[in-house]
């Protein structure tokens, strides 16, 4: 086998680790399964008559915001298992194994994958009890969700780099909600970014969070008649901006993940 073959081999056999790891931690499994019904019972009826939206229909407008938030949450899976592992010796262990040096963080970010779109489906079950309804296309919808994951998985790449700096479960948690808090509600996610005070409102229309928001709201259908066209041009073209986002995250964190991980090898 060459190189390459063995690095995806390895990340296969990583990933399978991770994905095992779901049914044997229940407590991993009640998270990724209750919280993306949490937030869309609280939101859509605790906040859903309190709320002014286009179109008045709340829960349709909030769905895509909970979607973003809750894949965002999901990421934090990649840097809270790496630091775990780091303090229980795991990582030691892989260290010391003829494997790919990369395949740790790769198998990891991709077995993360599968705990984000277990959320989307039960969140997509949720919503669709309580109201919510695809109004695009079935290519549209599968293209949604596929931008949810990617959107994520880029995001863990972020998470990754964190884990290996500050090997601590706890810092890690706490670090990650202290970013990810600004970034789902200074958004468009929860309310229209046109009702948020400058500068507020720059940064919202900015946000990437926003715009994979917005994109989503798109490709679902779920952008009401009559709404105010975005001003910015991120919202304008939300895909092509969440895309750009992703590739730049995947970009720079990816490989200053591995050269991170490879340099602690060296040791």
């Amino acid at each position: 086998m060459s190189e390459i073959q063995y690095m995806f081999a390895d990340t296969f056999v990583i990933a399978k680790r991770n994905i095992i790891k779901i049914k044997r931690v229940p407590d991993v499994l009640v998270f990724v399964l209750l919280s993306p019904i949490m937030f869309v019972l609280l939101f859509g009826y605790v906040f859903g008559n309190s709320v002014d939206v286009p179109g008045d229909n709340y829960r349709s407008f909030l769905m895509a915001g909970i979607f973003a938030q809750t894949v965002l949450f999901g990421a934090t899976f990649t840097g809270a298992g790496i630091a775990e592992d780091m303090q229980k010796g795991i990582i030691d262990r892989f260290r010391a194994l003829p494997m790919s040096r990369s395949a740790v963080l790769t198998g990891r970010t991709l077995s993360d994958v599968v705990y984000n779109t277990l959320s989307i489906l039960i969140m997509a079950i949720t919503g669709l009890i309580v109201g919510w309804r695809i109004e695009g296309s079935i290519l549209e919808a599968l293209a949604a969700v596929l931008l949810l994951l990617v959107f994520a998985y880029a995001f863990s790449w972020v998470m990754a780099y964190l884990a290996l700096l500050v090997p601590s479960p706890e810092v890690i948690n706490n670090a990650s909600f202290m970013v990810i808090f600004p970034l789902t509600f200074i958004a468009n996610t929860f309310v229209p970014a046109e009702s948020l005070p400058e500068p507020l409102k720059t940064f919202a229309e900015w946000n990437p969070v926003s715009t994979v928001t917005q994109a989503t709201r798109e490709l679902f259908g779920n952008i009401p008649p009559g709404a105010p066209e975005p001003d910015a041009w991120s919202l304008q073209n939300p895909v092509l901006y969440t895309m750009f986002w992703v590739v730049a995250t995947v970009a720079v964190f990816a490989p200053l993940a591995i050269g991170r991980y490879t340099r602690f090898n060296r040791r």
